[in-house]
């Protein structure tokens, strides 16, 4: 089964955005920085501080967040909100991923990772989409 949430990328400010959105909508907030994570060892020491994931989940919504840490990219506006796909089934990922990928920009090209299988693409109208498979995160 796959989920759909949105997924915000801050440029640094990860932690202090999902407190206080966890403050107003009354949530539970995990959080993940990439010092505490299997990305530690390939991150530069000014990236250790940054959360590589947060997770605020409440009744009736959830929402996925992280500080933007592609080193080659840079954020702007349209591109910090994208949709995340989420599933334990790598192969239903994988056909929405080829599916989204008819004309679009793909930027992360799936392969496995530390938290599973990862992808990401700007599809042909600018809307950013991830697609993640694995076990379920946080």
């Amino acid at each position: 089964m796959t989920s759909i949430m949105p997924y915000l990328l801050f440029d640094g400010n990860c932690l202090q955005a999902m407190e206080f959105y966890c403050t107003c909508l009354d949530g539970e907030l995990k959080v993940q920085k990439v010092k505490d994570s299997p990305a530690k060892g390939v991150m530069p020491e000014q990236q250790q501080e940054k959360v590589v994931h947060a997770r605020l989940k409440g009744t009736g919504f959830e929402i996925a967040a992280s500080d933007w840490l592609a080193r080659n990219q840079t954020p702007v506006q349209g591109n910090t909100v994208c949709i995340f796909l989420e599933s334990t089934g790598a192969e239903e990922l994988a056909v929405l991923f080829e599916k989204l990928s008819q004309g679009a920009e793909i930027t992360d090209p799936q392969k496995q990772q530390f938290f599973g299988s990862y992808g990401a693409l700007n599809d042909r109208f600018g809307v950013r989409w991830m697609f993640r498979a694995g076990p379920p995160a946080m």
